[in-house]
């Protein structure tokens, strides 16, 4: 580059600007905007002048196009460019070509270096650049129409860069950004919602979670032809909720020995078998309101599950208790059962015939031990939400011994797994609980047990044995549902390889597992609770005038936290300190914020706002 002279044109910003002054690190310039000072290499000579002002800058007349015919396709310099052009080469004309230049259709590059585009570059050219301008028409007209809250079929193309940001697929919405909205999910979700492109019927939240939301499709090879002992001569009881489809656990009673017998799912699915690495990956099934996601096919649960064949494939477990209810013999067989399923409502009803009184005297006798050794009950109301034609339901659970039964005939099945593995040295994935750091208000109210519910740390699974807290255990592990936890899955491998005398895991393999697994389980136990809190908004939705009755169980400042049984759902509404805790109020459902999460109610004797 020649040397800077004072009133040399220059290029700074792509803009024309005029040295005024040179200094030993620093030149001034004018600009269109006023004056800089800027170092000589933000700068590029165009002309060295001399140019007393940049309005001097005015169209030289000249012949352009005939230069760039007779250089098509050629390299030159702006110099010889601007001869040929206008014959002569002064501010004004550098200027007029630098701006082709600068546009680039016709000409690229550098003063020192100038290329003619050929025809045919410049018609590949326009004709992207006509593209270019029609797209951005289209878009232009798009978002005049999103403004307006009407879009047609053509827009669908524009519409995915917001399904996908409302959908947590992608951090950013160009959609959103031209409207001068916040880039925020639930604008996103809110804006679908008023273009009528979603409805309260589209959850979103499995797929924002990174959960799958179809079920598995691999296949899973024939049950083997093995040895299994023969418990088809007792009275085995699946004892589920109404509706259940993936019974995956039953209970006998054999002269003083409790069996509870699991589906054999390990019979099937091997370690690192295709089923196995796809169950990894998904963690547990996902359950939500409008259906259940599983983590093996549906082919899996139509062979194992438990009484959906006349008989079933089972990991057997067989437990006495002594009269203080501490598992004194266990045996474990892979097994052959004969299952009768039922539901909690009717088994309630034969609580006091047998199998089920003798069952209810072992289950009410482990819980009495673990109470003894400082299980934290916590008692709060627990519903249940389905959705089936567009219509939400939501049903509270009772409370109900059979329930309590079934829970403590699993529990005791997960401390026995746990202790053989222990003692038998097995490699498998244990469930642990830390001890609350502050002790616990007595469970005697309803503040008292949501005040607990926010004191416990959450269960974690690992290979280090250790007590569950919560559950008052020295030794637990969860065993009773391979078909729909994969942590579970691996305690069944892990005790089929050692009953079979097969090679086992290590422990560094069984870890693996548990890293994989209980990360994206996490993820599907948070999709459940945000889907379970969508649907109760759109129940809300669907029955504008709901009513019902709330318990006052937390106070902060002005606002009460309460707690609605029927909804199985806690809210926070304006107290003053007027209620006590543990009192209650009715209320009505004021308003529904569905893109939010968020319900709003008033006391029923208050106007609405």
């Amino acid at each position: 580059m020649p040397d800077l002279k004072v009133n040399s044109l220059v290029l700074y910003k792509k803009r024309p600007a005029l040295i005024k002054e040179i200094g030993a690190k620093k030149i001034s310039l004018t600009t269109e905007d006023g004056k800089a000072s800027v170092r000589p290499k933000d700068v590029q000579l165009l002309h060295l002048g001399p140019l007393n002002a940049l309005s001097q800058l005015t169209s030289p007349t000249g012949d352009i196009e005939t230069a760039r015919e007779l250089l098509v396709g050629e390299t030159t310099t702006l110099e010889e460019f601007s001869e040929l052009a206008f014959e002569a080469f002064t501010p004004q004309t550098a200027w007029a070509i630098w701006q082709l230049v600068a546009d680039g259709l016709y000409l690229h590059g550098t003063p020192d270096e100038l290329y003619i585009r050929s025809e045919d570059e410049i018609e590949a050219l326009q004709k992207a650049r006509d593209a270019k301008a029609a797209e951005a028409a289209a878009w232009d007209g798009f978002v005049a129409r999103v403004q307006n809250r009407v879009v047609v079929e053509e827009d669908g193309r524009f519409l995915q860069d917001l399904i996908l940001f409302a959908n947590g697929q992608q951090k950013q919405s160009k959609l959103l950004k031209a409207l001068k909205q916040s880039e925020f999910i639930e604008n996103g979700h809110r804006l679908l919602l008023n273009l009528g492109l979603w409805d309260e019927m589209v959850n979103p939240y499995p797929i924002r979670a990174g959960v799958a939301v179809n079920s598995a499709k691999v296949s899973i090879p024939e049950l083997p032809d093995e040895e299994r002992r023969d418990l088809t001569h007792l009275v085995s009881l699946a004892i589920d909720d109404e509706g259940s489809k993936d019974p995956d656990d039953a209970i006998s009673w054999d002269n003083g020995r409790i069996w509870i017998h699991i589906a054999d799912v390990a019979a099937v699915v091997p370690p690192d078998s295709p089923a196995d690495l796809e169950a990894r990956d998904r963690g547990a099934n996902l359950y939500l309101p409008e259906g259940t996601i599983t983590m093996l096919p549906e082919a899996a649960t139509a062979v194992l599950g438990l009484g959906l064949q006349e008989t079933s494939p089972a990991l057997s477990f067989g437990l006495v208790l002594n009269n203080e209810g501490e598992i004194e013999e266990l045996e474990i067989a892979p097994s052959w059962v004969k299952v009768t399923r039922t539901t909690y409502a009717e088994a309630e009803t034969r609580l006091d015939q047998s199998p089920y009184k003798e069952i209810k005297a072992v289950t009410d006798r482990y819980a009495e031990r673990r109470k003894a050794f400082g299980a934290i009950e916590i008692d709060l109301p627990e519903v249940r939400i389905r959705v089936k034609d567009e219509k939400v339901g939501i049903r509270p659970l009772p409370n109900l011994g059979s329930r309590d039964l079934v829970r403590d005939a699993m529990l005791m099945t997960g401390e026995a797994a746990a202790r053989f593995a222990f003692e038998h040295q097995i490699p498998i994935p244990y469930t642990t609980q830390a001890a609350p750091v502050d002790e616990l208000p007595e469970p005697t109210s309803p503040t008292n047990m949501f005040a607990r519910r926010k004191m416990m740390s959450p269960s974690q699974p690992g290979s280090v044995p250790g007590a569950h807290h919560g559950l008052g255990m020295g030794l637990y592990a969860q065993a009773t549902s391979p078909l729909r936890r994969y942590l579970d899955l691996v305690v069944h491998q892990q005790l089929r390889a050692y009953l079979r005398n097969e090679p086992l895991m290590d422990e560094t393999a069984v870890m693996r597992r548990v890293g994989a697994a209980d990360l994206i389980s996490r993820e599907v136990r948070y999709a459940e609770r945000q889907s379970n809190k969508h649907w109760t908004l759109v129940y809300l939705m669907q029955n504008p005038e709901w009513q019902g009755e709330a318990i006052v169980v937390e106070k902060r400042g002005k606002r009460d936290t309460v707690l609605i049984p029927n909804l199985g759902f806690d809210v926070q509404i304006h107290g003053g300190g007027q209620r006590p805790l543990n009192s209650t109020v009715s209320l009505q459902v004021r308003s529904v914020n569905l893109p939010q999460l968020e319900a709003h109610f008033q006391p029923v004797t208050q106007s609405a706002a």
